[in-house]
């Protein structure tokens, strides 16, 4: 079978995902809007689509004139970039996929839709939305929009089943995908004697990497610590964010206890999964974050907050712990209750090797991607 995506870039999360597929002897095609700073293409190498030459020059008056001063001014192309409908069209026809799996309910994927109507390819929508959601927005717009896109919903976001909680229909959680690679059993703890605790995301404010550097210093004292903090510095905002961090670990004296890095490969975040005894993301707002399901597979366990997407894969003591969202407070006892006790961390580490075996395999994505597929073709 032929499978095509169409995402607005190749993130790390794919890999796997194209990896299972080329396994299974299936053909993979990446539609890509724009191509990231750090992506991984020893599976496959996207097809940059890129954006139609009006929207191009709207999005640079917008961006460098207009909200030249907005740190968020290029996510507009997310929302509302749209592609040459010709150029995709041409693209998807040469393919000629059995199936295609779209990315969000933005422009791009409606233009997308429309530029392949008459080829009759089934098609599925993914996003992170929860599967069970607080409400279901159904007024005229969202109807619109629905209607454009494809009807079956896939979605790596659990969220909390509850009465007050509805689903979608045509929604499906189909888990993210995530390969095992450290065991227990190989990965060396503790290393140079101590906790080390690893950070994953790009240096902006909503990553609250602040407030770790706080709750980090406030432990310092007591326990044997390490930190690592490595992500995607690119722009000037980015920079002149690290630049405040790196100010902040001079003036608290933990520049020999903290390292912050940037922009690296994919080959070198293994290393850094590898060494690290304790994952933590103290970001808010966060979709879907697959960087902690990365440390949970090399045995690590993982902190995220309590609205971020993937919490639905933290199991309390278990396997992790969820704080608060932008409680730093409650992040810091969050943190206490994971380095307090070395023991405690190996077992948590060991039950997040095993999850990883057990939940996020590609022969579960694979079923219920086909599962779906069965579903487009019936409706």
């Amino acid at each position: 079978m032929r499978f095509l995506y169409v995402a607005h870039r190749y993130h790390t999360n794919q890999v796997p995902i194209m990896k299972g597929l080329r396994e299974h002897g299936h053909e993979v095609c990446f539609i890509s809007h724009y191509q990231g700073k750090l992506e991984d293409y020893s599976d496959v190498t996207p097809v940059f689509a890129g954006y139609s030459k009006v929207f191009c020059a709207v999005n640079w008056i917008y961006v460098h004139v207009l909200q030249r001063k907005n740190s968020k001014a290029c996510d507009m192309r997310l929302k509302y970039g749209f592609p040459s409908m010709g150029k995709i069209r041409k693209i998807v026809s040469g393919f000629r996929p059995d199936l295609m799996i779209i990315r969000e309910r933005s422009v791009y994927s409606i233009f997308t839709c429309l530029a392949c109507k008459g080829l009759k390819i089934p098609m599925i929508l993914y996003n992170q939305s929860p599967l069970w959601e607080d409400e279901i927005k159904n007024d005229l717009p969202h109807r619109i929009v629905k209607g454009l896109l494809p009807k079956i919903r896939i979605t790596p976001v659990l969220g909390v089943e509850g009465k007050n909680k509805v689903k979608e229909p045509g929604a499906v959680f189909v888990p993210f995908v995530m390969e095992p690679r450290l065991s227990p059993e190989q990965k060396e703890w503790f290393q140079k004697g101590k906790i080390n605790l690893l950070c994953v995301g790009k240096y902006e404010e909503r990553k609250n990497i602040r407030m770790l550097l706080e709750v980090f210093l406030k432990l310092a004292d007591r326990y044997d610590l390490s930190l690592t903090v490595t992500g995607e510095c690119a722009d000037h905002f980015e920079k002149e964010y690290k630049r405040k961090l790196e100010a902040f670990l001079l003036e608290s004296g933990l520049g020999e206890r903290v390292r912050l890095l940037e922009n690296l490969t994919y080959r070198q975040m293994e290393e850094l999964y590898a060494s690290a005894d304790l994952f933590v993301l103290p970001s808010t707002r966060e979709p879907a974050s697959v960087s902690q399901l990365e440390a949970m597979s090399f045995s690590v366990p993982a902190i995220c907050s309590n609205t971020n997407g993937t919490a639905c894969y933290i199991e309390e003591g278990r396997n992790g712990y969820l704080f608060q969202d932008n409680s730093k407070e409650d992040f810091y006892e969050a943190v206490l209750k994971c380095v307090s006790s070395k023991e405690h961390l190996k077992e948590m580490g060991k039950n997040s090797y095993e999850d990883i075996k057990e939940k996020c395999g590609f022969d579960i994505y694979y079923e219920k991607l086909m599962g779906c597929m069965e579903k487009v073709a019936y409706d």
